[in-house]
């Protein structure tokens, strides 16, 4: 089974074909970045218009890659949410129509169990179950993954995401979008000593988390403290180490409420290298076992829709007759 995939949920448009037996064959990412990037943030009507343009000459150059015309594939995996309802509405229409002249099934995917699935993709994949962490601007939650489409949610975020947090406070210090990147790289010169920010709701039970402080606390520190590099490195880097603590702590607990000892990191802040180091410390004191993506499947693009269309329709999953995206999509909603 030959499965394209095409992921719109945002400003990323990814398009890809995974082979049932030889795994990811061919991928393709165009991301908008530069175009939002003077808005200082994404727009997402002209996110829509982008992907428009993308979408099909995508699907062309990954059948170029792969050495193969569009009647040998299978099946189309298509991401139905959540995310802006426009863009995912473009790449449905086009998975859609495509699915409908090669009289082949399309199947609408939930974007964050693509990202949950993402660590699938490399040579060493986690079993289930386990608990997955997934951290990107729209989203934190800690999950127990017991199989496929089985999914308990353990904790979540009260107000900010954690890559929505990172945004704020980069912007805040002055930093270019996207911010995540642009902070972490501002904390590599920063001096830990020299500020300390709370690890917020990690003195009290549960696996909830809130950012939405750590934002008004950098707020506060930039106002009260010199505006010059060295003094922005510094707060990039107390905020970081915050944020990194805070979800350390949190997967701690995880694993010991839970006694799984195998965690999966996916979403876009999953590439942030402070995380990783920290938390393949902190595994490796518990004795389990750490899994991430690649760094080029941390943030959105169409491998991960492809791999988790084509394991879905392995499974015997039927496609849904109807392809209304879903812009709000709980993830326990899945089966």
């Amino acid at each position: 089974m030959r499965v394209l995939g095409i992921e719109t949920s945002c400003d990323e448009t990814g398009v890809a074909i995974c082979d049932s037996e030889k795994g990811l064959i061919a991928d393709a990412l165009y991301s908008q970045v530069e175009m939002h990037t003077q808005y200082g943030g994404v727009v997402p009507e002209l996110a829509s218009r982008d992907h428009i343009r993308k979408v099909i000459p995508l699907v062309k150059e990954v059948l170029q890659m792969a050495n193969m015309d569009k009647s040998e594939i299978s099946a189309i995996a298509f991401t139905r949410g959540p995310g802006l309802m426009g863009a995912l509405l473009v790449g449905a229409t086009a998975a859609r129509t495509l699915a409908w002249s090669l009289k082949i099934p399309a199947i609408g995917i939930h974007h964050m169990e693509g990202h949950l699935l993402a660590p699938m993709l490399e040579k060493e994949k986690p079993k289930f179950p386990f608990i997955a962490l997934l951290v990107s601007g729209g989203h934190t939650q800690l999950i127990r993954v017991d199989k496929l489409g089985n999914y308990t949610l353990l904790g979540e975020s009260l107000d900010d995401a954690v890559g929505e947090a990172f945004d704020k406070t980069a912007k805040l210090l002055g930093l270019p979008y996207p911010g995540g990147p642009s902070l972490a790289k501002l904390a590599e010169k920063g001096n830990t000593d020299r500020f300390h920010f709370p690890r917020p709701m990690t003195n009290r039970p549960g696996l909830d988390f809130s950012f939405s402080g750590l934002k008004t606390f950098a707020i506060t520190t930039v106002r009260d403290n010199p505006d010059d590099d060295q003094t922005r490195a510094d707060i990039a880097c107390a905020f970081q180490e915050a944020v990194v603590d805070t979800m350390v702590i949190k997967c701690r607990r995880a694993i010991k409420e839970t006694g799984l000892k195998t965690l999966v990191v996916a979403g876009g802040v999953g590439a942030n290298l402070r995380l990783r180091e920290a938390l393949g410390v902190e595994i490796k004191r518990l004795g389990g076992k750490l899994y991430f993506p690649g760094l080029k499947y941390c943030t959105d693009n169409g491998a991960m829709i492809a791999y988790a269309g084509c394991i879905r329709l392995l499974q015997g999953q039927e496609p849904e007759e109807s392809f209304q995206p879903r812009p709000r999509w709980p993830l326990e909603e899945l089966f």
